[in-house]
């Protein structure tokens, strides 16, 4: 068996759970659909489901299949790919905003996943699945930076308890007004699905969104870098982050980020996306792989706005 994962897009969002099954797995089928369900082989966000729960965007469906129909990412020798750190165990490349990290369907091409099996053809056969080969973590599609990948089996399962104890350090960078946010700070608020936009995630500050909603614990530190003007830069830090996370924490003390428009964050001229960057992976070591520490600058399309 291998596992596989699907994020639900917004077109995708109302559908009964077994036809988005059927919808993404090429070959399944009404009866193959059925019977993994009834295996208890199809989960949404890490649990148990049933082929009339209703998917919506955002969530993720978890789905084991044989490992005849499992379907790889199809390899890109020519991509592009920036490598910053590279050993036997393990790459960190820097994505640019703008990319997907992993394809969410069969024979989607131009992602990392695709660039990253094209270099490194071991890693098809390690990770959660062959759609993302290696890949210990993601990042949204318009966040830009570092993300760490495993080469072999044993790197993986290292590492990937690693991001679950934070042993795996990320820390990113963002940008967003400076005027009345503290100088450092942590954000504890609990974090489900929005209940009216499914592009969004929701910040539950009142209990009775807690009791409604059933959020899922969630923590961001965060402290000022400097300031220019009327922005600030900001390094956060969320170990195990849930979709959107650091996002959604700002935006919740009244700090969208910059670019932001999902999350109300102001708009700014000649800038096409959020402003975060993933600009640190620091793993502490153990027997099996060896301590490393990777750092990314702000890029450019960012650092015009709080420049040095």
């Amino acid at each position: 068996m291998a596992e596989q994962r699907f994020l639900v897009e917004a077109g995708q969002s109302g559908e009964r759970l077994d036809k988005f099954v059927v919808s993404v797995v090429p070959g399944l089928g009404r009866k193959g659909a059925r019977r993994l369900f009834e295996e208890g082989k199809i989960r949404i966000n890490g649990k148990r489901s049933h082929k009339g729960e209703v998917a919506r965007e955002g969530d993720e469906v978890t789905i084991a299949l044989p490992d005849a129909m499992s379907p790889d990412a199809v390899p890109e020798p020519s991509a592009s790919l920036s490598v910053r750190f590279e050993t036997g165990d393990v790459v960190v490349t820097e994505k640019p905003a703008g990319q997907p990290t992993a394809p969410l369907r069969d024979g989607e091409t131009g992602t990392l996943a695709n660039a990253l099996v094209g270099r490194y053809p071991e890693m098809a056969g390690v990770g959660h699945s062959p759609r993302e080969p290696g890949l210990i973590h993601r990042l949204d599609t318009d966040t830009s930076g570092l993300v760490v990948a495993a080469r072999t089996s044993g790197a993986f399962e290292s590492l990937s308890k690693g991001l679950k104890s934070g042993a795996l350090e990320k820390a990113y960078l963002l940008v967003c007004h400076a005027e009345g946010l503290a100088s450092s700070g942590e954000i504890a608020i609990p974090i489900a699905h929005h209940p009216k936009d499914k592009k969004r995630m929701y910040a539950c500050l009142h209990p009775r969104d807690v009791a409604r909603y059933r959020p899922r614990p969630a923590s961001t530190t965060f402290r000022v870098v400097r300031t220019h003007g009327e922005w600030a830069l900001v390094e956060a830090r969320a170990s195990a982050a849930i979709r959107h996370q650091i996002r959604v924490h700002m935006a919740a003390i009244g700090h969208p980020l910059a670019g932001d428009a999902l999350y109300d964050g102001p708009p700014i001229a000649g800038l096409k996306r959020h402003a975060l960057h993933a600009s640190l992976i620091a793993w502490k070591g153990d027997a099996l792989v060896a301590a490393f520490e990777v750092r990314s600058e702000l890029p450019p399309d960012l650092g015009f706005l709080v420049p040095f």
